[in-house]
């Protein structure tokens, strides 16, 4: 079998490309390493660097190696950033897909696996279970959803099979923690590493389910063998959900240091959001393994042995009203996000 992995030198990616090769699948990874780094990518993969806006290369990979499966991970999944970087976001995060969508139809790829998120589930909808109407509320959320639909009808009108997982605060080894947008546990041990103390928008009782990243690379790389999954949607990841507060407290523990918190001014965002996976349970047999104390305990681990990674400021916002402290690329501090 020969699968397309997109964004497999970023996080859940790579270890999606891993578990791909494990069941012997000759794997080509796109790329354009904005969040992600080539040795991160499992030796014997194939790598192509290059965007998924890039129609012309796009449309020549499928020529190539006629792809059976194509698991599309690649995507800037900064949902708070989303509402300032609208145009960023939409061409990435949805035409980006569209590009992948048209050329698996073209090729009839066998099974189109797409990682969306709980972003399209909008506020006040917890837990969060697949047959509720969607309603996002960032861009990031938008986008997901629109390319879920738009998967939804490429089935309806030309038979392409797809699965869509809706993963949450997914966590562990390959993380970009140089990523201030994104990923909170990443950005505390990163802060942590650098002697800055750990910031949280808002007085950090918000909750989050955090999901070890065996928890959901394992069932997203299998998903294809499953036809049960096929033409689905599935929440997945962890069931216990943590508030901030606490999630520093466990980091901190794995740092050997006393929580040292900054809380910033509470930013526009879901203060709750974690999700029910009786569905994934029930179709591919599994439940979450690994408790949040083991896995932030795995990750700091491999953090330690990285070292702190320099932040990126994202220099090109679109729209500079309302943006959340430390945000702005001309009033740095060092800021986390969920």
């Amino acid at each position: 079998m020969t699968s397309l992995v997109t964004g497999g030198a970023g996080f859940i990616g790579s270890h999606v490309v891993k578990h791909c090769m494990n069941m012997g699948h000759q794997v080509i990874v796109l790329d354009d390493l904005s969040g992600g780094f080539e040795d991160y990518i499992p030796e014997g993969a194939t790598f192509v660097k290059g965007s998924i806006t890039d129609v012309a290369l796009v449309t020549a990979l499928f020529e190539q190696y006629k792809f059976d499966y194509v698991y599309h991970l690649a995507a800037y999944a900064a949902e708070g950033l989303s509402h300032f970087i609208r145009r960023f976001n939409y061409n990435n995060n949805l035409i980006g897909s569209v590009n992948l969508i048209n050329e698996s139809v073209k090729h009839k790829v066998k099974c189109f696996v797409f990682t969306s998120s709980i972003a399209v589930y909008g506020p006040g909808q917890v837990p969060m279970i697949e047959n509720m109407v969607p309603l996002p509320e960032d861009s990031y959320g938008i986008a997901k959803y629109a390319v879920e639909m738009d998967l939804k009808a490429a089935h309806e009108m030309f038979g392409l099979n797809y699965v869509i997982f809706r993963p949450h605060n997914v966590y562990g080894e390959n993380q970009n923690i140089g990523d201030k947008y994104r990923n909170v546990i990443g950005i505390f041990m990163n802060q942590i590493m650098q002697g800055f103390p750990q910031t949280i928008f808002g007085d950090g009782t918000q909750t989050r389910a955090f999901s070890y990243i065996d928890d959901v690379a394992i069932p997203i790389s299998r998903s294809i063998n499953m036809e049960a999954a096929y033409n689905q949607v599935f929440n997945i990841g962890a069931d216990k959900p943590y508030t901030v507060n606490e999630l520093a407290e466990v980091v901190s523990h794995h740092f050997g240091v006393t929580p040292d918190i900054q809380y910033l001014k509470a930013r526009k965002e879901v203060l709750h959001a974690y999700s029910d996976h009786s569905k994934a349970h029930k179709v591919f047999n599994i439940k979450s393994t690994v408790s949040l104390h083991e896995g932030i305990g795995r990750m700091a681990a491999w953090a330690k042995q990285v070292g702190a990674r320099k932040s990126k400021e994202f220099e090109d916002i679109e729209i500079y009203e309302n943006l959340p402290e430390g945000w702005n690329p001309k009033k740095v501090v060092k800021v986390a996000a969920l």
